[in-house]
């Protein structure tokens, strides 16, 4: 009887089958659709405890206000006072909530944001592109930094993995909207 049930196949955020990439001169805009996401909330009383896991698991280090800390497999930047964003490869942290709610315990609450969260990588000379996007001073916004901002009057998140590749988060329900922003801004800047 499953024989005649239609195969599920995931759609990356854009709809695709497969992620899609756009170059337009010298910057690349690839949707990213391999990360898992949770994010992490210290619970009242228990800061202390929370940063001592997020120590061990982004290798030595908690990010502080708008940074970004990269530790493979995993990586995380700050969100909000005690509450932080993980991601890892999907591949390996399927469960990465899970794994999360393992380690923290009672010190933090977890909630997943794999559904959530469109993910693109922009990469090249993505100062222009930034400039025309949002309010970030790109030339203040070194490696290591990440900042919540408007683009397109929606809520994202902008991490600077190198000088010239960030990685932006916006609403996954909005997908489509930021896409198409991000690729007028290539277009425009160069």
């Amino acid at each position: 009887m499953s024989e005649n049930l239609p195969q599920m196949m995931p759609l990356t955020a854009l709809g695709g089958d497969t992620p899609r990439v756009d170059t337009h001169g010298p910057v690349t805009l690839t949707e990213i659709s391999h990360l898992a996401l949770a994010s992490v909330a210290a619970r009242l009383g228990q800061e202390d405890a929370c940063r001592a896991h997020l120590i061990a698991l982004l290798g030595g280090s908690v990010p502080g206000v708008e940074q970004l800390v990269l530790h493979e497999p995993e990586a995380g930047f700050w969100i909000g006072p005690d509450q932080w964003m993980i991601g890892a490869p999907h591949d390996s942290h399927e469960d990465l909530a899970a794994q999360l709610v393992q380690r923290f315990g009672e010190t933090a609450s977890i909630t997943e944001q794999n559904d959530a969260w469109a993910v693109f990588d922009l990469e090249g000379d993505v100062a222009p592109v930034m400039e025309l996007l949002c309010p970030i001073n790109m030339r203040a916004f070194p490696a290591g930094s990440a900042r919540r901002s408007s683009i397109d009057h929606l809520g994202c998140f902008v991490t600077c993995r190198a000088d010239t590749h960030l990685r932006i988060l916006g609403p996954r329900s909005s997908a489509g909207s930021l896409h198409h922003a991000l690729l007028t801004a290539m277009k425009s800047a160069h």
